[in-house]
This record gives structure tokens, sequence and C-alpha cells, in this order.
């Protein structure tokens, strides 16, 4: 029974150590894309011809459907396309949020790093736009997210 018990820690101790996990390359940097929004609703005013038609109680200017608009995301490294991608949104009525999760090896060293994001398919060219230089160190992590408090898209 000792030589078991010896046997099976012995086991366990080697491979607790063996093999190396290595998480990057060494002269590799990952890029985290990390993404949960809501889409624009698309919403119109209602004529007062419509109105007229409703109920008192029923009045809103605005028609709102439920649906939300998708996400079409854009990432380019140094010039090049490294990400597009169109979000949908969630939920049975398309209604809930669109998220996105995406790791990106690449080599370390500077590079260009543009994002780019619109949250309404109708509108024509990207409502928010982020474009800065990074040096990526070797084993750094960077990560792309979206939050409206730090004013848009913004790097971590």
């Amino acid at each position: 029974q000792i030589f078991f018990y010896g046997a099976f820690i012995a086991f366990v101790g080697y491979f607790s150590s063996n093999p190396r996990y290595q998480h990057l390359a060494p002269d590799k940097a990952l890029l985290k894309i990390s993404l949960a929004h809501f889409g624009d609703r698309e919403c119109r005013k209602r004529s007062p011809e419509e109105l007229a038609k409703l109920p008192p109680n029923m009045r809103n200017p605005m028609d709102c459907p439920r649906g939300r608009s998708a996400i079409r995301l854009e990432v380019d490294l140094d010039g090049v396309p490294l990400v597009q991608h169109t979000l949908k949104p969630t939920g049975l009525s398309g209604d809930g949020i669109s998220t996105m999760y995406r790791r990106v090896e690449l080599p370390a060293g500077e590079h260009k790093l543009a994002v780019r994001m619109n949250d309404n398919e109708r509108e024509p060219g990207f409502k928010y736009v982020k474009e800065e230089t990074v040096k990526l160190q070797p084993g750094q992590v960077l990560v792309v997210d979206y939050n409206p408090d730090h004013g848009g898209l913004f790097f971590q």
C-alpha cells in the first residue's frame, strides 16, 4: 500500500510542474477584444396623422421597435485588417446586448492599432473611432474595450 501511495505522490508531484506551460511565445504579445454593448434602437418620429389615430394614452411621438441594431466592429493593425465582424443582438426579439470576445497573438513591438465601431446599421461610417500607436512588450496583454463612461473605445 505504501508503494502505491508513493507512486501516486510521485505522479502528482511530477505533473504539478511538468511539462512547463508557456502562456505565449517569448516574442509575442496578446490583444484581447472584449465588448458588451447595446446597439441603438431605430426610432422614427410619428406624423400628426398617425398620432391622431392612436388612443390618447398611447400617443408617444416616437415609434421605437423592440429590436436593436447590430454592431459593426473593425480592428486594423499596422493598416492591415485584423478583425471585421458584425455583432448581432441577443434575445428572442433581438433586443439584447451584443457581445464579443476574441484573443489575437501579435508580435511584440510598436504597432499602430485602429479600432472602429458603429452601433447603428442605418448610419454610414463609424460612430466610435480610436487610433493609437502602442508599444507591446513580450508577454503583455492589451485589452480593447468599450465603456461610454470612459468616452467610448479605450485600450488598457
